[in-house]
């Protein structure tokens, strides 16, 4: 590093400590304390909705009460297939078809580039582990969880479902769906709690903010589109 570049680095370490000293009397230091609490408690409001918003609505498949159909939200691809949280979260709508909770399917995800095909990928993938072809409808324009939400109302028609989802995701889930206009009961698949899990369970706070202001604002989704019969048809 040259010396230019440790002046700057010298620079900007003791702005840092300048803008970071702690205040030096104690109403201050009071002050500043009671700040950070207050900045604290704000941050986690919406996490707190959330979990209130949605009460007892997260079940098992045991006990999940029966609907017409079950949303299962995109969560990547590796490769082309569903990656080992997407999987899980098929597993378990599959568990669902199979024990006859549900008679339909909605598979929502990103399609955004033809190299990127989350639906289809769903649908490949539940086909292989026996759930009929003409009982799964796609939503290609999922491209995040009140996208989803909002077109499984608005293009779909679904207005009661079983969200399928990873726990930590499930609750924010439910919360915008019921925003949407859907009852709605969720489901979490079974993962190990790793560090994937936890990564994603943190994600979730610093998403909450955002849940909370799709909830109360409604956006259109990113791409609306007309009505479509795939739900209908499937539950033909």
């Amino acid at each position: 590093m040259d010396v230019r570049a440790n002046g700057l680095v010298r620079r900007a370490a003791r702005w840092l400590r300048q803008r970071l000293r702690l205040p030096r009397t104690t109403r201050g230091r009071r002050r500043a304390v009671q700040a950070v609490v207050a900045v604290c408690v704000l941050a986690l409001l919406p996490a707190t909705w959330l979990r209130l918003s949605t009460g007892d609505r997260v079940r098992t498949v045991a006990d999940v009460p029966a609907a017409p159909v079950a949303v299962v939200f995109g969560a990547g691809l590796w490769d082309g297939e569903p990656s080992p949280y997407l999987a899980h979260r098929l597993d378990t709508a599959a568990t669902l078809y199979d024990s006859g909770r549900i008679r339909a399917i909605l598979v929502t995800g990103d399609n955004s580039t033809h190299d990127y095909d989350e639906p289809d990928a769903m649908r490949r993938y539940l086909t292989a582990r026996g759930v009929p072809a003409r009982r799964i409808a796609g939503d290609y324009a999922g491209f995040d969880t009140w996208d989803s939400c909002s077109r499984a109302r608005r293009v779909f028609g679904v207005d009661r479902a079983i969200l399928v989802s990873q726990g930590f995701h499930v609750r924010r889930a439910l919360a915008l769906c019921a925003a949407a206009g859907i009852d709605a009961y969720g489901v979490g698949a079974t993962d190990a709690h790793d560090v994937t899990w936890y990564y994603g369970a943190v994600r979730e706070v610093l998403a909450a903010p955002k849940a909370a202001a799709d909830a109360a604002l409604r956006p259109d989704p990113h791409f609306l589109g007309p009505r479509e019969n795939g739900v209908a048809r499937a539950l033909r």
